[in-house]
């Protein structure tokens, strides 16, 4: 029964490219009905509201209002209390204020940036092992243990700081719709107060942007590159959510914010805490990855299509049809990490180049027989099966920028 439950929720993370779930049962009637609620928050603020977070109506009168579904459905393989933890579906409900607030954060979708972050500090070629077993010249315990905890704290900054805020923020702006179609999430359930919501989004904000100065001083940056990337990402999550450019309207540029937060961002975070960004190379690789990030993003709308359709969100597969947004998808992941490869080559590293063609072969298999054939279907079997093989070639590409030497 555990390894059912670790296993749900290993298939569950595989959609962590999604900022937020979509649901969208019943939602033809009871958008007709229920006329009053927006889909975007309104201007009406009241003493809770601390811009740029306005208030609106209470989340109570939301979900009074709400019609299906009524209840969360717990799962019942025995992960429903740490899916609430992790802010999955199939969550045990809770009363205690910090695990509502842990679950506001999302901390499954925290896996991919903190992955982004280890790879950059591999990229950065200047991340040294606490006692490595394959080099006896990188045995410095001291500099391994301060690099082990700059890793760390870059994770910390990464993950719950700033996805947090981009979760919690995203919840925040979707709490109309979520009342409608989910009202026993937090916010509109009730359960955390819009007060509480919006501390919590200021305190990730400002203490993540803390935590980033803090390793800009640390890492002895004479300008604040980590600061400068983290005020960066946090402006491109709010403008995700919110209006008036809410960018998860558009599939184009939804999806590749989506791309650019989970890959480029962290990444760049990670190699600027140990290292340099001082080559282009260092950027045009990541964003090819964010790109291959928003082919991958584009998996999570295929079921939502007809709801998206209905709330007026031009996603790619609202945008191009289900046929035409699956081989933007699958030309998009694979093309990238094909360029990514060649550049591998050009440069003399054959053995990486080849092993990446090696992580991308298994890709190219599942969605010749998983998203090719039925997107809507198959849609979390494909994520599941093809993005560990996709991380992995993230990872190598890292590692083999980290050892190639560039003045040769």
């Amino acid at each position: 029964m555990r390894s059912l439950a670790v296993s749900s929720l290993l298939v569950a993370s595989a959609s962590a490219f999604s900022t937020a779930p979509r649901s969208y049962t019943g939602i033809t009637s009871t958008v007709s009905q229920q006329s009053s609620l927006s889909m975007l928050p309104t201007n009406n603020n009241n003493e809770d509201s601390f811009y740029p977070f306005p208030s609106t109506e209470s989340s109570s009168n939301f979900r009074l209002d709400a019609k299906p579904p009524t209840s969360n459905d717990e799962v019942t393989d025995g992960s429903a209390d740490l899916r609430q933890l992790l802010g999955v579906k199939g969550a045990a409900g809770s009363e205690d204020i910090w695990k509502i607030r842990l679950q506001l954060t999302k901390p499954v979708t925290w896996i991919p940036l903190v992955w982004g972050v280890m790879c950059g500090a591999a990229a950065s070629g200047n991340y040294h092992w606490i006692w490595n077993p394959f080099d006896p010249n990188d045995r410095d315990v001291m500099l391994g243990l301060e690099d082990t905890a700059k890793g760390f704290v870059a994770m910390i900054l990464a993950g719950p700081f700033l996805t947090g805020y981009t979760q919690t923020i995203n919840d925040w702006y979707d709490r109309e719709i979520d009342a409608i179609n989910e009202p026993y999430r937090p916010i509109p359930s009730g359960a955390i107060s819009e007060g509480q919501v919006i501390f919590q989004i200021w305190f990730l904000l400002l203490g993540g942007l803390g935590i980033a100065y803090g390793l800009d001083v640390w890492a002895g940056h004479d300008f604040p590159t980590v600061l400068a990337l983290s005020i960066f990402g946090s402006w491109v999550s709010y403008i995700y959510s919110a209006p008036p450019l809410k960018l998860k309207q558009n599939g184009w540029a939804g999806n590749y914010a989506l791309g650019c937060s989970y890959i480029s961002l962290p990444w760049w975070c990670g190699q600027a805490v140990f290292g340099e960004l001082d080559r282009p190379v260092y950027f045009i690789l990541p964003i090819l990855y964010s790109i291959a990030g928003l082919g991958i993003a584009i998996v999570n709308d295929f079921k939502s299509v007809e709801g998206d359709r209905q709330m007026g969100l031009n996603s790619l597969p609202v945008a191009f049809g289900i046929d035409g947004a699956k081989y933007i998808c699958a030309g998009s992941v694979t093309l990238t990490q094909l360029g990514v490869a060649a550049y591998l080559y050009s440069i003399g590293e054959t053995n990486y180049a080849a092993g990446l063609l090696a992580l991308l072969l298994p890709q190219i298999y599942f969605q010749a027989t998983l998203l090719l054939p039925d997107p809507v279907a198959n849609d979390v079997k494909y994520q599941a099966s093809s993005q560990p093989f996709f991380v992995f070639g993230i990872l190598a590409t890292a590692l083999c920028l980290g050892h190639h030497d560039f003045t040769a």
